[in-house]
Parts: structure tokens; sequence; C-alpha cells
């Protein structure tokens, strides 16, 4: 154990002894002792995406509220697994460190580890048989059975195509991946020429059909190692930063926003990233 896990082996044990009085059926905090694993899902998502925006905005001053935040849902979780006899903390710990050792052994080698990888590719080729193995002894009875429903949109649809490419589901190229793009993109134009004369019928066929243009625009992402989750974060951001312009000009133009033409706003827009290039 290295010296700073040491001198901090305990610091766990405060958190622990707080949440457990939080949860006191006589003493504890009415709201905390309503909740339920299902009702903290939502501010655990909340948490993790807290930490991720910290780390974007290299706020590195608040991120260890932030973690500090997340780390409490992990303890929250842990309470009520022990209230109803599943498992504690002490069990999410030793699991973790179970599985990091199991799949690392050029690190933690044991009488019959193979010599230590030489490469972050070996690694990484040496993790997915660990994982697969790990699948088959859980019996699962599709590469997809472990990839969670609850996953953001985008995140999921990258996991799934990097599940099925291990095992050559999967273009070569980019070609036919930007190929696949195009196609979508007529195929969503095709049902949406349809939508005004019969919403009722085409509006769910331009859903259907929308899902695979994201689908196909997400797996152009990945063959160009692109995140398409941060990478549309990033376009927010973007996108923000330049309207919030637009809004500056209109104010300074002294006429409300709702007045301007597109034309004017788009002149705006155009001003405003003019000025981001000098």
């Amino acid at each position: 154990m290295s010296k700073g896990l040491q001198q901090h082996h305990n610091v766990i044990q405060p958190l622990l002894t707080i949440m457990e009085k939080l949860r006191d059926p006589e003493t504890g905090c009415p709201w905390d002792k309503q909740q339920t694993f299902a009702t903290i899902v939502p501010f655990t998502l909340e948490e993790a995406y807290e930490v991720v925006d910290a780390i974007e905005q290299a706020d590195f001053e608040s991120l260890p509220d932030e973690l500090g935040d997340l780390l409490f849902q992990v303890v929250f979780y842990c309470q009520l697994a022990s209230e109803q006899g599943m498992f504690d903390f002490a069990v999410v710990v030793e699991r973790i460190c179970n599985k990091l050792t199991r799949r690392h052994p050029h690190v933690f080698p044991t009488h019959d580890a193979e010599s230590p990888l030489a490469d972050a590719q070996k690694v990484k080729q040496s993790w997915d048989a660990i994982k697969q193995t790990e699948r088959e002894q859980k019996q699962q009875f599709s590469l997809l059975d472990d990839i969670p429903v609850a996953l953001p949109a985008l995140n999921r649809a990258i996991k799934i195509q990097k599940r099925v490419a291990k095992v050559g589901f999967d273009w070569p190229d980019l070609a036919p991946v930007v190929a696949k793009v195009h196609e979508e993109i007529d195929e969503v134009m095709e049902e949406a020429q349809h939508l005004t004369a019969q919403p009722e019928i085409y509006h769910e066929r331009v859903v259907d059909e929308m899902g695979d243009l994201l689908f196909a625009v997400a797996n152009m992402a990945r063959h160009l190692g692109v995140e398409p989750e941060q990478a549309l974060r990033q376009a927010n951001q973007k996108f923000e930063r330049r309207f919030r312009g637009v809004e500056s000009f209109a104010d300074k133009s002294g006429k409300p926003m709702n007045e301007h033409s597109l034309e004017e706003l788009d002149t705006y827009w155009d001003q405003v990233k003019q000025q981001e290039k000098t």
C-alpha cells in the first residue's frame, strides 16, 4: 500500500458514520430515511456529470467537492444494502480490489501469471480477454448483456459498437461508415416529407429513422477516435458561448431580441465567430 493510501486508510469511516446517522429510523433525516435505491439514481447521475463538468472546466478547486458528492452516492447505496442484509461498503471495496488485481496480472502477478506486458496495447488485449472469461463464468448469453441500459444513449451506442467490433462485426475503414450516415439521412428525409400531411403515421417512423441516423453518426465518431458525448458537450458549450454573444449584440442595438429578423441575428452570429478568430 502506498504512503498516501496508508495515510487515508481509515478516512472513510466518518462518512460511513454520518450516513448511518442520516438513516437512523428514530433520529435520522426525514428525507434520507425515505430514499430507496431507485429514488437516488437520478442524483447519482447528476453528481457524476458534475464531476465531469468540473474536470472539463478545469475547476480543480471544486473537484474535491464534486468527487465527495459522488462518493456519498456510493456510501448511500451501501447503507441501503446493509440495512437489507445484502452487502456493505467493505464488500464493495473488496470486490473492486479483487477485480483490479485480477485484471492486472502484469502488475499483480500470481504463480501462473505471464511475464509483464510491454505496452498499453497488450495490456488492453489482456484486459479484454480476462473480461471475456468473467462473462463466460457468469454465463452471459450475449456480448451485450452487461452494458447498462441506463447509460446516456450516445455512450451506450459506442459501448455496443466497440463490443461487437471485437468479434469482427465492424467495417474495416471509414468509407462505408460515412456512406451509412448519408443513407440514414436520406431515409429520415424520405419519411419526413410525409410528416406534415400525416403526422400520426409518420412521426414514429421519423423517430425510428432519426435513431438510426444518430447511431450511425456515433459509429462514425468511433471510427474517427472521437467520444460523441464529449464532442456534443463541447458543441453545446460553443453554441451557448456564441449565442450569448448574439444576445450581447442585440442588447447593444437597443432593439428587443424578438424584434430582430433571422438575417440580423445571423449577422450577429457571424460577428461573434469572427471575434473568436481574432
